[in-house]
C-alpha cells in the first residue's frame, strides 16, 4: 500500500514487519513438529490399521459372502499378522531413534495411540473374526474375549503413562509381545475352550505386575531376528510351502512358550533376591 507524505507529497511503501513471515504464516509450534521417531510411530499405526483392513477384506467378508477361497483367507491372515509384526518393528525402532536423536513433545502420546491401534485393536479384532469364522467357536464368547484383550491393552498403556518403573523392566507383558502371543494362539487352531483360556491368560499377563525385560542391546537384536523369522514362517504358510504348516505351528508354540516362561524367570529372580536380602539381614544381626 502506498502512503502519501503530507509534507513532501511523495509516495512511499512501508516495510514489512520483520516479525511476520513473508508468506503470511507463522512458524509451526514446537509441539506440532514431527521428529523421525514420530514418523516411525505413525508407521506403527498405519500397519495396525492395514492389519484390520486385511482381516476384514480377506477373512471376514469372504466368510460372510460364502466364498470358498481358503487360499485368499490364508494369505490375508498371514498379511495381517505380518503387518502386526512390522508394527512391532516400528515400535522397537522409534524408541531407539528417540533416544539417539530427539523426540517431539507429542512422542509419548503418539506412541500410546499407535500401540492401541496395532497391539490392541488389531489383535482384538483378529480374535473377534476368529470367533465368527471358526467352526467350533462361539461368536459372542469370542467377542467378549476380544473386548478383554482390548481393555487389557488400554489399561496397560494407561498404567505405563502414570507409573514410574525401574529402569530396564516392564511391569506386565509388553503390548507388542502380548498381541503377537494372542495371534499365535489363534493360528494354532486349538479347540475353542483352550484357545479362549489362553487368550484371557495373555490379557491377564499384560495387566499383571510380572516383570519383563525391555528390548535393549542384545535383547533388541534377538527380538528383531525373531520377528523377521516369524515373517518367514508366515510367508511359507501363506504360500503353502512344503512343511509350512508345521513351521508355523512351531513358531506359534515357541511364541506362547516364551510368553509363559519369561514370567517364571522373573518370579524365580525375585524369589532369589528376596532370599539373598533375608540372608544379608540375618548376617547383619549376628554379633
Amino acid at each position: 500500500m502506498t502512503v502519501i507524505d503530507p509534507d513532501t507529497k511523495a509516495g512511499w511503501v512501508p516495510e514489512a514487519d520483520e516479525e511476520s513471515d513473508t508468506d503470511g504464516t507463522e512458524d509451526m509450534p514446537l509441539s506440532m513438529r514431527l521428529s523421525i521417531a514420530d514418523t516411525l510411530t505413525l508407521g506403527n499405526a498405519t500397519c495396525g490399521f492395514m492389519a484390520v483392513y486385511f482381516t476384514t477384506t480377506g477373512i471376514l467378508i469372504p466368510h460372510l459372502t460364502g466364498s470358498d477361497e481358503t487360499g485368499m483367507a490364508r494369505h490375508s491372515a498371514a498379511t495381517a499378522v505380518i503387518l502386526m509384526l512390522m508394527a512391532a518393528i516400528f515400535d522397537l525402532f522409534d524408541g531407539l531413534v528417540a533416544r539417539k536423536l530427539r523426540s517431539s513433545p507429542m512422542g509419548a502420546e503418539l506412541d500410546n495411540l499407535s500401540d492401541l491401534i496395532s497391539f490392541g485393536l488389531a489383535p482384538a479384532y483378529f480374535v473377534l473374526v476368529y470367533g465368527m469364522v471358526a467352526d467350533d467357536a462361539h461368536q459372542r464368547v469370542s467377542a467378549l474375549a476380544a473386548i478383554v484383550v482390548l481393555l487389557a491393552v488400554v489399561l496397560r498403556l494407561a498404567r505405563f503413562s502414570c507409573v514410574t518403573l525401574k529402569d530396564g523392566m516392564f511391569q506386565g507383558m509388553p503390548s507388542p509381545f502380548g498381541a503377537l502371543t494372542v495371534v499365535s494362539i489363534v493360528l494354532l487352531e486349538l479347540p475353542f475352550i483352550p484357545t479362549l483360556l489362553a487368550i484371557v491368560g495373555v490379557a491377564w499377563l499384560m495387566v499383571s505386575r510380572v516383570e519383563y525385560p525391555k528390548p535393549r542391546g542384545i535383547l533388541a537384536v534377538a527380538m528383531l531376528g525373531w520377528i523377521v523369522a516369524a515373517m518367514g514362517l508366515l510367508a511359507a504358510w501363506a504360500f503353502d510351502a512344503p512343511g509350512g504348516q508345521l513351521l508355523l505351528q512351531t513358531g506359534c508354540v515357541l511364541q506362547v512358550v516364551l510368553g509363559a516362561v519369561i514370567p517364571l524367570f522373573a518370579t524365580a529372580r525375585r524369589v532369589n533376591t528376596f532370599r539373598d536380602n533375608r540372608r544379608e539381614a540375618r548376617a547383619a544381626q549376628l554379633p
